[in-house]
């Protein structure tokens, strides 16, 4: 697995409380995430965030499934600008359309994207492009 420099700091900072595992809890071993630790992370962490802020925690923040933060980190990759197939290796994925789903377009990229249009030097092309259809009989 590739880890980035924060995430090793994490993983680091948990071992030498198990023999074999970097995660564990009173001797034991989670082979499991979805369990009472990361209620209990969540918990703390929704505290944090109303003591920090002074307003309510978000239920999306409240209530945030690991499969969330692999959603998260698809889109940062993204925002990133790492290509496409390094995406994919890093999520863990055999086909194009998850890594897409994983890694959706930013909307204010989209709507830069969209804008560049209305950049164009030359106007040359048709603004309205008709496409005609079969089956439809034309007006």
């Amino acid at each position: 697995m590739v880890l980035n420099r924060i995430a090793r700091s994490v993983i680091e900072s948990c071992r030498g409380e198990h023999r074999d595992l970097v995660f564990s809890h009173k001797g034991h071993g989670y082979y499991t995430i979805d369990n009472s630790g990361w209620h209990g992370a969540r918990r703390r962490a929704a505290a944090r965030y109303e003591k920090e802020l002074g307003r309510p925690c978000p239920d999306g923040f409240r209530n945030v499934r690991v499969h969330d933060l692999k959603h998260t980190y698809g889109y940062r990759l993204r925002a990133a600008g790492v290509a496409f197939e390094d995406r994919q290796v890093l999520l863990g994925h055999k086909t194009q359309h998850i890594t897409t789903h994983y890694s959706a377009a930013d909307i204010g990229n989209l709507i830069a994207a969209s804008e560049k249009v209305c950049e164009l030097a030359s106007r040359k092309s048709p603004a309205v492009a008709i496409v005609r259809t079969r089956g439809f009989a034309s007006a």
